[in-house]
């Protein structure tokens, strides 16, 4: 698995923006994968990515805990809500109720994922999706 890669330095006031590649399901269609990437990174936004969150899972990365327990506010762009909290879980780092909000990629075009990324946290459930708001 490739490193995790973080752009830019993220202030403390602004959500932890986490990016998934889904290098090995690829359950993600490739085209909406590269260009969110290639959006997140032409923004000023920082942002993580990951190479695979289901291989993290299964190796129980120590990453995740981190992810899953840091100070603020997270925004995981990746595939469905209830695949990526059961993929938390699965890794010893279940996600906190609050606070998290899971980007759908594989059912939003990337101007939707973008848009919801870059829009203020909203105060929903962790499970649903930005595609639920819609």
């Amino acid at each position: 698995m490739l490193p995790a890669s973080t752009h830019n330095l993220p202030s403390s006031n602004e959500p932890r923006i986490l990016y998934c590649r889904c290098a090995f399901a690829q359950t993600i269609p490739d085209d909406v994968k590269q260009r969110v990437l290639e959006g997140l990174s032409e923004s000023d936004q920082p942002f993580e990515a990951v190479a695979d969150l289901c291989e993290m899972a299964a190796r129980r990365d120590p990453h995740l805990i981190e992810l899953a327990k840091g100070n603020r506010p997270l925004k995981i762009a990746a595939c469905w809500p209830r695949a990526v909290k059961g993929l938390f879980h699965l890794g010893d780092a279940p996600l906190p109720e609050s606070g998290v909000e899971i980007i759908n990629m594989r059912t939003l075009s990337a101007e939707e994922v973008l848009a919801a990324i870059a829009a203020p946290m909203p105060h929903i459930h962790p499970t649903q999706s930005a595609e639920a708001k819609q």
